[in-house]
């Protein structure tokens, strides 16, 4: 009795831990660092190496160009890739039968990236900075067989290009969700790093949901790992091989990796191409409201426990959200149930919404949490502000807040896009506005929800203040409003 207790006792620890070893994404269970080796022999061949000639280069220069460029390289080339050279002259640049690089492709610059083939019957996704102004883009396969392939369609604001070449029964990747990953998960990515085809590398998942200032309706993957010109458009992988995302940038001082990768997260870029494949274009959604960040002082102002979520700075007139009832000075929390951690959170998630669902925002106003359905739109192209023309001589003395302000001229509220109300702020002085920070151009627009239209009013709101108290500025910077926090004095302000 004794030992089948024991017996018992040693088959339930033996169940822990192999319960304990599974892994969700359905790879093997871990026991130290991960072996890649059968997982890159697996998923390789459904990577390509890209290579592309620029439109703007004529053929003859091309030639001379690279074959100058070469003998430079060559010059300064490290004695270990001098030999290599020796050692293989086919591996040379140039030593090709007809002339070319030696694998076929036509000489002249050529940038060099990545892909992986998304549909067997030939269609390749990449970066669209990859095949950027190219008059002639090849795409290698693992079995070195290369095709010259159409770009079928891009979208540079995510960075997404598709490709097609004349293949068929193509060996192609197998799509994870990239919405599941964890940071401190495994990735492998492989690519051409500086030309050298089907160069591993792997690292971990740093973060997720990073917003880049290049493309604001991309949600990247932060990795570290090793990522290099010539990774672009290839694929990142999970432990289960499959990708996860499309490696397209990294954050460097000096042109190398140092550690900080970022990917398109594999949704992204698949939506993008389905879209390219079955409309030729690419529609993104629109709420029509423009967001800043929520500070620690607006958000103490709301009666936050912390800043998060994206403040309302404008609504668009007949835009979705202005026919949902959605105000400036709204701060957005969650869309469709996912929480705003931050303002830049809100563009990825309404741009990847298909035009016409309707979307459940979660809305703090006046302290109180309100649910608001809008019908989501159709992003259509906008343009931007210019920045004003300032006079040098200002119209109206400095008030109590610091502020040198004055009446709008008609060409002066059409740069500003402004369409009714609003003083430009002429100088700004020592005193409440500058600590908020309030900037010579600035046209005032409200205060403490106040509309400002000339500088007599804006005497008159200022005078109401409660001294100590703490209020919002909006004003309009560049085309684009921003709340501001200000501090009223404690002594009450004169008129």
């Amino acid at each position: 009795m004794k030992l089948a207790a024991v017996l018992r006792l040693s088959l339930v620890c033996a169940l822990t831990v192999l319960a304990a070893c599974k892994r969700e994404d359905g790879a093997a269970p871990m026991t130290g660092y991960p072996d890649f080796a059968d997982l890159v022999e697996r998923v390789s061949p459904s990577v390509v190496n890209i290579s592309t000639v620029p439109a703007d280069l004529p053929q003859e220069q091309a030639r001379a160009d690279t074959s100058a460029d070469n003998d430079d390289a060559l010059k300064s080339a490290p004695e270990w890739f001098k030999r290599f050279l020796e050692e293989h002259p086919e591996e040379s640049p140039g030593n090709g039968e007809d002339g070319s690089d030696g694998d076929g492709l036509p000489p002249g610059p050529q940038s060099l990236g990545s892909g992986f083939i998304l549909w067997d019957d030939g269609y390749v996704l990449t970066n669209f900075h990859v095949v950027r102004d190219a008059k002639e883009v090849i795409v290698r396969l693992l079995d070195r067989r290369q095709y010259t392939a159409q770009v079928v369609g891009s979208d540079e604001a995510t960075d997404v290009a598709l490709l097609k070449i004349e293949a068929k029964d193509l060996p192609v990747v197998k799509i994870g969700d990239a919405s599941k990953l964890r940071p401190g998960q495994w990735a492998l990515a492989i690519g051409s790093p500086f030309g050298f085809d089907y160069s591993v590398t792997a690292g971990i998942i740093s973060a997720k949901g990073r917003a880049l200032i290049t493309e604001q309706y991309v949600p990247f993957i932060q990795t570290d790992v090793a990522i290099n010109p010539g990774n672009s458009g290839g694929p990142l992988f999970n432990l289960a091989g499959e990708v996860i995302g499309m490696n397209s940038q990294i954050y460097s001082q000096s042109g190398g990796y140092q550690g900080l990768s970022f990917s398109i997260p594999i949704d992204v870029a698949a939506k993008v191409a389905r879209q390219i494949k079955e409309q030729g274009k690419v529609t993104r959604g629109w709420l029509g409201v423009v967001v800043q960040e929520v500070d620690r002082d607006l958000a103490q102002q709301a009666r936050m426990d912390k800043p998060e979520g994206a403040l309302v700075a404008r609504v668009l007139a007949d835009s979705p959200a202005a026919k949902s009832g959605i105000r400036e000075g709204d701060i957005i929390l969650s869309y469709n149930g996912q929480e705003l951690p931050s303002s830049t959170a809100l563009p990825p998630m309404v741009g990847i919404t298909d035009p016409g669902q309707i979307a459940t925002l979660q809305v703090l106003r006046d302290g109180k949490s309100l649910t608001v359905k809008v019908d989501v739109g159709a992003l259509a192209p906008g343009g931007s502000g210019d920045q004003l023309d300032l006079p040098d001589t200002p119209k109206v003395p400095p008030g109590p807040l610091g502020l040198v302000v004055r009446s709008m001229t008609p060409g002066e509220r059409s740069k500003a896009q402004v369409v009714s109300g609003g003083v430009l702020v002429s100088s700004v002085g020592e005193g409440p506005a500058m600590r908020a920070g309030v900037r010579a151009g600035d046209v005032l627009l409200q205060i403490s929800g106040q509309e400002i239209d000339t500088p007599d009013r804006l005497a008159i709101v200022v005078g109401r203040l409660t001294p100590g108290s703490s209020v919002q500025l909006l004003v309009q910077r560049r085309g684009a409003p921003l709340f501001l926090t200000l501090d009223v004095p404690g002594a009450a302000p004169n008129s």
